[in-house]
C-alpha cells in the first residue's frame, strides 16, 4: 500500500509571537550598541562579528570613497531652488527612503528620454542604482539590506529592473577596487561612472548603449580595453590591502588571486532536498515540470544546482517544505556531523536554523535537537522554517552566551556538537561582497578569542565518546586551524579525526584538495562552494581532562 503523505501548511507566528520577536530584536539592537560604545566585538543580525575599532576606522576611510561618489552630482537644494518645490520633491511616491525612514537625498525617478522604451526602462534603472551607490558606500548596514530597502521604495520598477539595479550594486562591491581605477578617467559623477562599469557585467553592450549618451559609450568601450591585467596584484584581487596581504600570507600570492577570482564571482542557488518531505528524484522532476533547469551537487547527496534563479518561495516545491536552500558547502557540514536516529544534538550557534534543519532531517525527526543562539530574533526566524519542514524534534534555546548557565547543567548530556562559530565569513564574498569594505583584519583577533571560548563552553555539553564540530565560513588560518590546534592542546580528552575518511564511509568521496592535516576545508576556486572549514573531533572514552581529572564511562 502506497503511503499518503500529508500536506504540510506553514502556520504564521501569532500576534503575541510577533511581538516578542520585536521586543527581542530591540533588546538585541541595544546590546550591539552598547558594545559598540565599548570598543569590543559585537555579533550583527547577518552573524558576522564586527570590531567597534575597525567599524569606526572603516567608516572614516570611506568618507573620502562617499565625497569622491558624490562630486559632480547637483545638490539637493540646487536641483530644486524653490522650498516649495523641495517639499513636493520629498514628499513624493518615489522619494528615496534609508533603512525605512524619509531622506531628502534625492527626488524621485525622473523620466529619461532614450532611442527606444528599453533604453528608457534601462536608463531609469542606471539612474537608481547611482542613487542608491550613494547610500551603500557608506557601508552602514549590511549592502542586500539597503538595496532589499531601496527596492521597497520603488514599486514603479519591475522585476528585471530590481534585478538589473541589486547585480550592478553587487558587481561594483565585488569589483570595487578595478572599477575604481578604470573610473579615474572620464568626467562628471565617479558614482556614475561605477555604474556604468558594474552595468556592463550585468547587461549586453547593445542595450546599455540604448540607455546612455554617446559621450559616455566611447567611455565605456575605451576604459574596458584597458590592460588590467598589469594592475598590482592587490588591485586585481579587489580586496583592501590588509585582507589581501592576510590571503597571501595564508595561501601564496598566485593562489590568492585564484581564490579571489572565484569569491569575486556570484554564488550559484544550491537547495538541499528535505527528505521528511520529498526525495530528491521528485524535487527533480517538480523543477523539470516548472521548467527550471537543477543538477545534482557534485558531492552533497542531497543538494541540486539549479542553472538560474527563479523566484522559489512562489514554487510548490518550496512551500511544502520539499527543498531549502542551503550552499552545498553548508551541506557537507552537516554530513560530516554525521547525526544518527535517536541522539541528543545540539546545533550551538544556530542562526536562523539552515544547518539545524538538515540535521533534523538527518536524524528522521527522532531523538532531541537543541538549537542554541544568543540572538532571539535570528531563531525566531527558524519557526516558519521549521512547520514547513515538517520537524518536530527540534527545541530551540536562547542563551546571554556561550557561558549561560543552561549550558552548564546540559554538560555531558550530547552525542553530538555543531559549533558553526560567528567569524570573519571571507568564505562567503561570493554571496556578501560588501563584508570586506565594512571590516578589517583587526577584527580577527578578537575573534579567534571568541571562537576559542565558544568552542570549549561547547565542549562541555559533549559526552564520553560522543563527537564535536567546529566549523566556520572563513578561509583564514587565525579562525580556523589554529583555534582547533589551540584548543587540542588544552584538551588532550579530544583527537581529530579526517573528515574525508568519515564523509567516504557515507559514500561522498571528497576531492583530495578538500582536506588538510584531517581537517575540511573548501574554497571557491577548487570546489565552487563558498569558503568553509570545519574539523572533527572526538572525545575519547574514560578519557582525562585538562585538569587531570579521569572521566567516567
Amino acid at each position: 500500500m502506497t503511503e499518503v503523505k500529508k500536506k504540510s501548511y506553514s502556520k504564521k507566528p501569532s500576534k503575541k509571537e510577533r511581538l516578542a520577536a520585536e521586543l527581542a530584536q530591540k533588546a538585541a539592537k541595544k546590546q550591539e550598541q552598547e558594545r559598540v560604545q565599548s570598543g569590543g566585538v559585537f555579533v550583527r543580525a547577518d552573524g558576522v562579528a564586527v570590531s567597534a575599532v575597525a567599524l569606526d576606522a572603516r567608516r572614516k576611510a570611506l568618507e573620502a570613497a562617499l565625497a569622491d561618489a558624490n562630486a559632480g552630482e547637483p545638490t539637493y537644494a540646487e536641483r530644486y531652488p524653490d522650498p516649495s518645490a523641495r517639499t513636493k520633491a520629498s514628499a513624493s511616491k518615489g522619494a528615496r527612503t534609508k533603512f525605512g525612514g524619509k531622506t531628502d537625498a534625492s527626488p524621485s525617478i525622473p523620466k529619461i528620454a532614450a532611442s527606444s522604451e528599453s533604453g528608457k526602462r534601462l536608463a531609469q534603472c542606471l539612474w537608481s542604482a547611482q542613487v542608491l551607490l550613494l547610500d551603500v558606500l557608506q557601508f552602514e548596514t549590511a549592502a542586500d539590506k539597503q538595496v532589499s530597502v531601496f527596492l521597497r521604495g520603488h514599486k514603479e520598477l519591475g522585476a528585471r529592473d530590481r534585478h538589473i539595479v541589486a547585480e550592478t550594486i553587487y558587481t561594483i562591491l565585488r569589483h570595487r577596487r578595478v572599477f575604481a581605477h578604470l573610473a579615474q578617467s572620464g568626467s562628471g559623477a565617479l558614482g556614475r561612472r561605477l555604474v556604468l562599469l558594474g552595468a556592463q557585467k550585468v547587461v549586453d553592450l547593445p542595450s546599455l548603449q540604448a540607455a546612455i549618451s554617446e559621450e559616455e559609450f566611447v567611455w565605456l568601450q575605451d576604459v574596458l580595453s584597458a590592460p588590467v591585467d598589469q594592475l598590482p596584484a592587490a588591485v586585481r584581487s579587489n580586496l583592501p590591502d590588509e585582507w589581501f596581504e592576510a590571503l597571501v600570507d595564508a595561501y601564496g600570492e598566485a593562489e590568492t588571486l585564484q581564490l579571489t577570482a572565484a569569491l569575486n564571482q556570484p554564488a550559484p542557488l544550491d537547495v538541499r532536498v528535505n527528505t521528511i518531505k520529498s526525495s530528491k528524484s521528485e524535487v527533480v522532476q517538480a523543477f523539470e515540470h516548472a521548467g527550471i533547469d537543477a543538477l545534482p551537487c557534485e558531492m552533497a547527496p542531497l543538494g541540486l544546482r539549479l542553472l538560474k534563479k527563479p523566484a522559489l518561495q512562489k514554487l510548490d516545491v518550496f512551500t511544502s517544505g520539499a527543498i531549502e536552500v542551503q550552499d552545498e558547502g553548508s551541506q557537507l557540514l552537516t554530513h560530516l556531523l554525521g547525526a544518527k536516529r535517536g541522539e541528543m544534538v545540539a546545533d550551538f550557534c544556530a542562526g536562523a536554523g539552515g544547518k539545524t534543519l538538515a540535521i533534523g532531517a538527518m536524524m528522521r525527526n527522532t531523538g532531541r535537537l537543541y538549537a542554541f543562539d544568543v540572538a532571539a530574533h535570528r531563531l525566531a526566524k527558524l519557526k516558519p522554517r521549521l512547520a514547513r519542514s515538517g520537524l518536530s524534534n527540534v527545541q530551540t534555546i536562547v542563551i546571554e552566551s556561550e557561558k549561560d548557565q543552561k549550558i552548564k547543567r546540559l554538560a555531558g548530556k550530547f552525542d553530538r556538537v555543531l559549533v558553526d562559530a560567528p567569524c570573519s565569513g571571507l568564505g562567503t564574498l561570493r554571496r556578501n561582497p560588501d563584508l570586506k569594505w565594512r571590516h578589517g583584519v583587526d577584527s580577527v583577533a578578537r575573534l579567534s578569542q571568541l571562537q576559542a571560548s565558544i568552542v570549549r563552553s561547547a565542549a562541555r555539553l559533549v559526552k564520553d565518546g560522543g563527537v564535536l564540530v567546529y566549523a566556520t565560513c572563513s578561509i583564514l588560518p587565525d579562525e580556523n586551524q589554529d583555534v582547533v590546534n589551540a584548543f587540542l592542546a588544552e584538551h588532550p580528552e579530544f583527537e581529530r579525526v579526517s573528515a574525508r575518511e568519515l564523509l567516504l564511509a557515507q559514500k561522498i568521496d571528497l576531492p583530495e584538495d578538500a582536506e588538510r592535516e584531517d581537517y575540511l576545508q573548501l574554497l571557491p576556486h577548487l570546489h565552487r562552494t563558498d569558503g568553509f572549514f570545519a574539523a572533527y573531533l572526538r572525545k575519547r572514552v574514560g578519557s582525562v581532562d585538562n585538569a587531570g581529572k579521569e572521566k567516567k564511562d
